[in-house]
């Protein structure tokens, strides 16, 4: 009996998927960068909530857009081309907002980096995706994710070294350069990083069958899974691009429900709801968020650099679990998690006080609030935040994978863009509104992964696609083996 092959781990394919994960990276240092010169921009263009609001969240409106164009521009050059792309207008966005010379011009250059941040944020997930055994795919599409929770703990704490050593955010630092601004050309580093990473990196093996380059196709599956069945594994993929074409000539994204297939609003949704939970207001805002409840700066710069580690630290618990307890289970109890902590955040800060004008938590309440603070981005960070990148690289079939995922991220940069520019003047209006309409969000996300999310734990990319069929598709394909007299096995 001839022995089944399997793809080995091979430290090639880990190795790749890191190097792909990079672009989380940029997200996750771009996303954050601002929060240490949130006050510093507030004070240098005399700013309101709502335009200090649009000077933190314009680079997830950029976002947005490149992440819809990033599928198309993917399917057509491919995984690679996009990531240097978006590298490229990651490094002029650095740049730019460096050196900006007023608020418009930074929200200018912001948005600029956020379509760069778009496009990589689609082909980053797609392309681990498209590069991993099944067998490990739920652990290396989680390293996404842990990029960019380490994006995020590098650019908090590049904020903190900046502010802390030139005595404030607002200082002059080196060259003469205010500080805040140094925060932002700190970003050019990373972008050169990504840029020389795509380079280096191979084309995936999947787009190179569909652009009917097999011998290329075969090149890499054979340095990537030397122990695999690869030429099973060409014809799984030709399988299942010949169908998906067939189902592209009359719109391979339409459907009845609301024009899209049901799995592409399963993945819409799942993406908003890992956003209207709140999350990025902790990375976004937590400095000027704790400085408007008594900690100094150099204190609130603190606790954010070590919410940022808490963040990487307990994504490892998810990578260690997403393969081998499953997709769902992970995102309930995270869900939970969010909502009792998120809900004890809403009653701390209903107990705030004004001192001489400011605000304070009283007694137990500011630790308390920290404490419920960090236990959110603990269950956020061990759940919704690598899991759902995960689903989003595995749920779509395979054509219409990175359009879908495009769509799916673009929804994803909307919410996070609604969160972050609604949070300054919901915030101003009531704290403790806006942490229990958080809260009510991570309630939902519950009864959401419920009802609606399949399980893809141990599934290939293929199987994967035919856990939410069409509605009666099995009496329709009955009705039609029927019509053509095949005996239906039971």
């Amino acid at each position: 009996m001839k022995q089944k092959l399997q793809p080995s781990t091979n430290g090639k394919v880990i190795a790749l998927a890191v190097a792909g994960a990079f672009g989380g990276f940029l997200f996750g240092f771009d996303a954050s960068v601002i929060n240490g010169a949130v006050n510093a921009i507030q004070d240098e263009y005399s700013l309101n909530a709502t335009l200090t609001g649009l000077a933190v969240a314009s680079a997830l409106l950029g976002a947005a857009g490149g992440a819809y164009l990033g599928g198309s521009v993917g399917d057509r050059f491919g995984r690679i081309p996009v990531m240097l792309l978006g590298s490229i207008m990651f490094f002029i966005s650095s740049v730019g907002s460096a050196f900006a010379f007023g608020v418009f011009d930074l929200v200018l250059w912001r948005i600029v980096g956020g379509l760069g941040i778009g496009l990589a944020s689609v082909v980053a997930p797609a392309y681990i995706a498209e590069i991993s055994p099944r067998q490990l795919r739920g652990r290396l599409g989680s390293l996404q994710q842990l990029a960019i929770t380490i994006g995020i703990f590098s650019a908090l704490l590049s904020d903190a070294v900046f502010a802390n050593t030139a005595g404030g955010a607002s200082e002059p630092s080196l060259f003469g350069l205010d500080a805040w601004r140094w925060m932002f050309l700190a970003c050019a580093l990373p972008a050169a990083v990504y840029f020389v990473i795509a380079r280096l990196l191979p084309e995936s093996p999947r787009f190179l069958v569909l652009k009917e380059r097999e011998d290329e196709a075969r090149t890499v599956f054979a340095k990537l899974w030397p122990n695999g069945d690869v030429d099973r594994e060409i014809r799984d993929i030709k399988t299942s691009i010949a169908v998906d074409k067939r189902a592209a000539r009359s719109g391979s994204l339409r459907g009845k429900a609301l024009g899209l297939r049901p799995i592409v609003w399963v993945g819409i949704i799942l993406s908003v709801f890992q956003q209207f939970v709140g999350i990025n207001v902790i990375f976004f805002y937590s400095t000027t968020l704790w400085k408007a409840v008594g900690f100094e700066e150099s204190s609130s710069l603190t606790i954010s650099v070590f919410t940022g580690l808490t963040n990487i630290l307990v994504t490892f618990v998810a990578i260690a679990l997403v393969d081998r307890i499953g997709r769902r289970p992970i995102l309930m109890t995270g869900s939970v998690g969010m909502t009792l902590s998120l809900a004890t955040m809403a009653i701390a800060f209903s107990q705030a006080v004004t001192v001489n004008g400011e605000l304070s938590l009283p007694g137990a309440w500011g630790p308390i609030a920290l404490v419920a603070a960090n236990v959110f981005v603990i269950f956020f960070g061990a759940s919704w935040g690598p899991v759902v990148w995960v689903l989003l690289g595995e749920i779509f079939p395979n054509t219409i994978r990175v359009k879908a995922l495009g769509i799916a991220a673009a929804a994803q940069w909307v919410a996070n863009f609604l969160v972050a520019v609604t949070f300054p003047p919901l915030a101003a209006l009531s704290l403790p509104l806006t942490y229990g309409m958080y809260a009510v969000f991570a309630a939902l996300s519950f009864v959401f992964v419920l009802t609606k999310i399949p399980e893809t734990n141990g599934m290939s990319l293929d199987e994967a696609n035919t856990l939410l069929p069409p509605k009666n598709a099995a009496k329709k394909a009955a009705a039609r083996l029927a019509a053509e007299k095949v005996p239906v096995r039971v």
